[in-house]
């Protein structure tokens, strides 16, 4: 998968992606400033989210449209919430070119088929399905047909609802596909973030799988880098003063950079199979054990378990050589300290 200038393969360094969401608390200069604080805290992508309140439900007071499942904006009416929370599309060509001045890549999540279209005129390089979208094939179909990067989240998907989507996008000749290992919860409880889809999403479906992540710190992101994720995604907010719907569950600037600077020391930790020593592996060898005299020995006199034995430093006779060299003699006289040699030992 190519994003703009960056390559996301089995060897690629993780994706980061700030999520701009609803942070930017219906100012375009907060909006502005927060993707150049992104750039600040390390990320590689900033994301929108482009919809209009009427695109992605009804006005409507009754008890349907009205949250009541245990989030945070349990009380609110959807359309409320969408209007509050939503990026106007007038801001959007402003918040590609600053991204763009930033040297960050810059998408975002559709929401239906005139955002589409709408991003496509913004030469947006690849497209998000977001969790609760999973379901929408026809929205699926339709991005998946412009040929660019798909990145799908699974926040509330089966099984099914996953092999539906990745077939939506193969149908249209998309196979530019990842998996987004998230847990659809606002902050998400770490005991259900399952960190072991990572692996299992890359190898079940062939494609690069990452995290969309709602928990609370950098816990998540670390284990999901060690899990093999390419691709992680965490709400970011300029400051939490900003305020707005999605600000509790997310990492402000210096919060951000130290997630980023954890994951990236998590990808240098995991490394790869190599049993090869590195030159300082080597020189630890030195404080390793060997065979020592460590009683003086006179010429002719037995090797023993009193004047030989294994200790540090490694700098004598392998210790592998111990039962070999117990009950030999010696073809010449040994100070306390010598390094044993095999050659010091007479044959029969």
């Amino acid at each position: 998968m190519k994003i703009d200038n960056f390559v996301i393969d089995k060897n690629s360094p993780c994706f980061i992606i700030a999520e701009l969401s609803a942070n930017h608390n219906g100012s375009l200069d907060v909006a502005c400033e927060t993707i150049r604080a992104a750039k600040r805290a390390g990320a590689d992508a900033i994301k929108l989210q482009t919809y209009r309140p009427e695109t992605m439900t009804l006005y409507s007071d009754t008890s349907d449209f009205k949250l009541n499942q245990g989030t945070i904006w349990d009380g609110q009416y959807l359309y409320n919430l969408y209007e509050e929370a939503q990026t106007p599309w007038e801001w959007h060509d402003r918040l590609f070119k600053v991204a763009k001045e930033e040297d960050l890549v810059c998408f975002s999540s559709p929401f239906d088929f005139t955002a589409v279209d709408f991003l496509e005129k913004l030469n947006c390089p690849a497209y998000k399905i977001a969790s609760f979208e999973i379901t929408d094939i026809p929205l699926i179909e339709s991005v998946a047909s412009k040929g660019k990067p798909v990145i799908i989240s699974t926040g509330i998907a089966e099984q099914e609802d996953i092999e539906l989507a990745l077939e939506a996008c193969k149908r249209m000749g998309n196979h530019d596909i990842a998996l987004l290992k998230c847990t659809s919860s606002y902050p998400a409880p770490i005991e259900e973030a399952n960190m072991v889809m990572i692996k299992d999403l890359a190898q079940r479906y062939n494609v690069i799988s990452g995290l969309s992540d709602h928990t609370l710190g950098n816990t998540v992101p670390i284990v999901a880098t060690a899990m093999g994720a390419k691709i992680i995604e965490k709400h970011f907010i300029l400051n939490k003063e900003v305020g707005g719907p999605d600000a509790s569950f997310s990492m402000d600037e210096k919060e951000f950079k130290e997630m980023v600077i954890a994951v990236r020391e998590a990808e240098k930790a995991i490394g790869e199979v190599d049993y090869t020593l590195t030159e300082k592996q080597k020189n630890g060898r030195n404080f390793s054990r060997s065979l020592y005299v460590v009683k003086d020995i006179d010429k002719g006199e037995s090797f023993t378990e009193e004047n030989v034995r294994s200790i540090r430093p490694g700098f004598g006779l392998h210790p592998k050589y111990l039962k070999e060299v117990l009950g030999k003699t010696s073809k010449i006289k040994l100070p306390k300290g010598t390094r044993m040699e095999l050659d010091f030992v007479t044959r029969d």
